[in-house]
């Protein structure tokens, strides 16, 4: 039985590859989209008019922030229950589809 966290589920199979690069560019989004919501809520402190949005963008980059984690785990745990084919071959042993 595969466990969590270990490496060497990532290139199981064409179908575990396919579910981290899924999961890992819904990860670099929320964190891309927590860092932007942090710097223009820096940028609105500067005036006193625009300090409660900034105060909601800074929630809502730390809810992000708080996102990003909890990605990495479901996406471990879709890792897990992916049926690992019968034999593992060597990407050099696979045939071109092309």
């Amino acid at each position: 039985m595969p466990k969590l966290f270990d490496q060497t589920l990532r290139d199981r199979s064409d179908e575990h590859r396919d579910t981290v690069t899924r999961y890992e560019m819904t990860r670099t989004l929320v964190e891309f989209l927590a860092a932007v919501a942090f710097i223009i809520g820096s940028i609105f402190f500067f005036y006193e008019s625009l300090m409660f949005a900034g105060t909601w963008l800074f929630l809502i980059g730390s809810i992000l922030f708080g996102i990003r984690p909890a990605i990495r785990l479901v996406m471990e745990i879709r890792l897990v229950s992916i049926k690992a084919p019968d034999k593992i071959v060597p990407e050099a042993l696979r045939g071109n589809d092309d």
